[in-house]
């Protein structure tokens, strides 16, 4: 819901359990007043407090008025240049070679659905279930104007926001910063939640205080980054999962990204999150536009588990699209750490017919089946099938793949090009390479310019015969290096710093088509595992490798970092063999299925290896999966606790929306003698209900299970796992 008081020229933001309000206030500034829990109204103006502050100047308008400054007012959309010396949310460079914005407020538009970006990631709604606010702000003497775009989708306590600025006047101008959220508290008292790491350790969340300055992360790395995520949270001190507000902010973006929150000298804070500044410059010709990535917010009251509920679903329903949004994930097996580079045809189906008679559903071929590729070193670019390896192409694999019940999938990396290449030998020109230069490798590869138009027109075609493929259901699309000696042979000088920008647009632009054409293939994103787990992805691939980490124990730590954000269905999670590739840990094997159910569950490894005995377990688990998937991919997620905390074990939970069924899981660390018995306190049930745990003749009352907890079993061995199943008695 979205009022607006002209009179008072007050707009306040009604969600159903959050309001957000911002009020034109002197001179044409407009004041951000309150984001919080949902107030039954009235004007929070009064909440700011003016005074005298040395060195905090007052606009021209002001005369001889010292009350009033840019500097120590809580803004909507903070300018630069004009008194303001906290983090700006626009820089810009006019034609006369000055870097001042000064917005006004100049008008606003209500509107009855969700707006839309063209060709960029955002948040969507069914017919009347969002409404928009467009707020114009304008520099008069530039006639640079910025639109604030507001997104309010009531039922999920989501209010998003874009940001889309116009040229309006008669010369170019030169945006240095486009930033896509600007959120000011008139408080200090906050700890900032971030989620940083490195390749195969990704998401694990790090809080602090807000100290006076500067903190926060990004990435200038072309990709969202194994290192930061574009997502954060700022909370209330004592906030922990049940207690507490708590504010999360997440950019909806792909590529190098800021979030930055400043404590300023009168403690007041203020977030700005959008592209990042250090590798971007884009040239505005008069009455062109520059749209900014969107970003959402949620806030909560009553601590973390709440917040992190909020956008779990929102993301599975409102930013994860039909047909896969909601889809029953397949249950896969991925040839690569059985195969690697070293298969042919029979070798493949080996590989499948050992997992079809366990009960996987699809078979992924790995790295490897196309050009020339036998290493890393060679034939990417190179899209057709090598039938030396694959006699009659992918269409006999896939007959092949179909006769034992299972459908096909591939791996690609379409943004990346081998020197040894028949592609790199035809385009040269075509990759990311600053003039002059030897260009830097990342595994022995280079970037494709995806900001040219001919350069995905040709990936896509070399990809269409191969999507074409009957059988061919599933597409995990990787990314294995970050962007270096950034120069486009097509853009001239003064356009070099869109390059970046015009690169994430480009990866959007052809994850678009190829969702279009090919609306039956479930597409899997990846760059090296989790170095581009953002929303942006989200909306084009609805599930993303979460780490190339497939170790159990270094897994319970990465996918609750990533639980704070993003839900579980969107997690991609696989059993892989032991010792493990990345750790050389060995874990039980059912303890690595349970860590892969906390995301969309498969297999990497040779099944047909496996005993007797680890094949059964297999098939339980397997049969497991597919009776809870409903549960396991939509329930309600709650961190019962943490595993970056000293303790005996580690246990999340999943809880039905009706909460009449839950699971518990729970994995164990390493053994201690004679150890304490222990009881996990459960969330998230009906207390006025009874529960039977595992199918067991007991009843237990739900609020007994939540206040006073379950006993866990004493397990012998290190890093065990068991599961508690339970259900609600009908009536």
């Amino acid at each position: 819901m979205i009022l607006h008081d002209e009179q008072a020229k007050l707009f306040t933001l009604h969600t159903r359990n959050t309001t957000y309000q911002m009020k034109v206030g002197q001179y044409g500034v407009l004041l951000h007043t309150y984001y919080g829990p949902r107030l039954r109204g009235g004007d929070l103006a009064y909440l700011i407090q003016y005074a005298d502050r040395g060195f905090s100047p007052a606009p021209p308008e002001a005369g001889d008025g010292r009350t009033f400054s840019l500097d120590t007012v809580p803004q909507e959309y903070s300018a630069s240049g004009v008194g303001d010396f906290r983090q700006p949310s626009i820089r810009a460079e006019l034609a006369d070679g000055s870097q001042v914005v000064d917005l006004r407020y100049a008008g606003c538009e209500l509107r009855h659905g969700k707006y839309a970006l063209d060709g960029m990631p955002a948040f969507y709604a069914g017919e009347g279930a969002a409404d928009t606010l467009v707020i114009e702000l304008e520099d008069p003497v530039s006639q640079l104007r910025v639109e604030l775009l507001y997104g309010v989708l009531e039922e999920y306590d989501l209010i998003t926001r874009a940001v889309r600025v116009v040229n309006g006047g008669s010369c170019s101008v030169r945006l240095l910063q486009v930033s896509s959220l600007c959120l000011d508290f008139q408080r200090a008292d906050l700890d900032l939640i971030m989620f940083d790491g490195r390749h195969t350790m990704e998401r694990c969340p790090s809080r602090a205080p807000l100290r006076p300055g500067v903190q926060g992360a990004g990435s200038v790395r072309g990709m969202s980054s194994h290192q930061h995520n574009p997502f954060v949270v700022l909370c209330e001190p004592g906030a922990g999962e049940d207690n507490g507000g708590c504010w999360g902010a997440m950019l909806l973006y792909s590529g190098g990204f800021q979030a930055e929150v400043e404590r300023d000298q009168f403690d007041n804070s203020r977030l700005v999150m959008g592209i990042q500044p250090r590798q971007f410059c884009w040239t505005l010709e008069p009455g062109e536009a520059f749209t900014a990535p969107e970003a959402a917010m949620v806030y909560a009251h009553n601590g973390l588990t709440a917040m992190s509920r909020q956008l779990h679903r929102a993301i599975r329903e409102r930013l994860i699209r039909p047909p896969q949004g909601g889809m029953r994930h397949p249950v896969l097996i991925n040839s690569w750490e059985a195969a690697y580079y070293d298969f042919d045809t029979e070798k493949l189906v080996e590989l499948a017919r050992a997992s079809a008679e366990l009960g996987v559903d699809l078979f992924v071929l790995d790295d490897g089946w196309f050009g020339r590729r036998d290493s890393d070193r060679r034939g990417l670019g190179d899209w057709w099938v090598n039938e030396e390896k694959l006699p009659g192409g992918l269409e006999a694999l896939a007959e092949r793949i179909g006769e034992l019940g299972m459908e096909l999938g591939i791996w690609i990396e379409p943004e990346m090009v081998s020197e040894d290449s028949q592609l790199y030998r035809d385009h040269p020109d075509w990759v990311l390479a600053a003039p002059g230069r030897a260009p830097t490798r990342g595994r022995s590869q280079l970037v494709l310019d995806f900001s040219r138009k001919e350069v995905r027109d040709h990936i896509y075609e070399s990809l269409r015969p191969v999507l074409s493929c009957p059988g061919l259901t599933y597409v995990k699309w990787d990314m294995n290096r970050s962007l270096t000696d950034v120069w486009s042979a097509a853009l001239p000088p003064q356009r070099q710093g869109e390059v970046l920008h015009r690169y994430v647009l480009g990866v959007y632009e052809l994850l678009e088509r190829l969702r279009r054409d090919y609306s039956h293939i479930l597409i899997e994103g990846c760059a090296g595992g989790g170095g581009r787990f953002d929303g942006g992805m989200l909306y084009y691939t609805p599930q993303i490798w979460c780490s190339d980490n497939t170790d159990a124990m270094d897994r319970l730590r990465i996918q609750y970092g990533t639980s704070f954000g993003y839900p579980a269905c969107a997690v991609g999670a696989h059993v892989s063999a032991v010792p493990n590739e990345q750790t050389g840990r060995s874990v039980p094997l059912e303890t690595r299925g349970v860590a892969a159910m906390s995301g969309t569950f498969g297999y990497e490894m040779d099944l047909g290896r496996c005993t007797e005995e680890e094949k059964e377990i297999v098939r339980r688990q397997i049969r497991a999966f597919r009776e809870r998937r409903e549960l396991l991919q939509t329930g309600d997620y709650y961190r019962l606790t943490s595993p970056f905390e000293a303790g005996p074990y580690t246990a999340w939970q999943q809880v039905s929306a009706d909460r009449r069924q839950a699971l518990v899981s729970v994995v164990t660390g390493a053994v201690r003698a004679n150890a304490p018995f222990a009881l996990l306190r459960l969330k998230g049930l009906d207390p006025d209900l009874d529960y039977r745990v595992n199918g067991g003749e007991e009843l237990y009352p739900g609020d007994a299970l939540m206040a006073a907890g379950y006993p866990l079993p004493s397990l012998p061995g290190d890093y065990q796992a068991f599961q508690l199943h339970l259900e609600a008695e009908r009536g």
